[in-house]
C-alpha cells in the first residue's frame, strides 16, 4: 500500500506522509526539521529580562486599573 503524496505547505516539495511523522501533515520532514532547530536555538529568558517583565506587567496593571475605576467627577 503506497502512502499518500502530499506538497509541502513552505517549500512546495512533494513528499510521502507516512505515518508516526513528527511535525504537521502539511510540511515535509526537511521543514519540519528545520523548524525544530529553529525552536531549539532559541535562548530561554534570563532573570533579568523575566524581572523587567514582571515589573513591566505590573505597571501595565496598575494603569488599567486606574483606567477602568477612576471616579469621573
Amino acid at each position: 500500500m503506497a502512502f499518500p503524496i502530499r506538497v509541502c505547505a513552505i517549500c512546495g516539495e512533494e513528499f510521502e506522509l507516512k505515518p508516526d511523522k513528527p511535525g504537521f501533515a502539511n510540511h515535509c520532514p526537511d521543514c519540519t526539521a528545520e523548524r525544530a532547530e529553529d525552536a531549539a536555538q532559541k535562548q530561554p529568558s534570563t532573570g533579568d529580562s523575566l524581572k523587567r517583565n514582571k515589573e513591566a506587567n505590573a505597571a501595565r496593571r496598575e494603569a488599567m486599573k486606574n483606567l477602568l475605576y477612576r471616579k469621573d467627577s
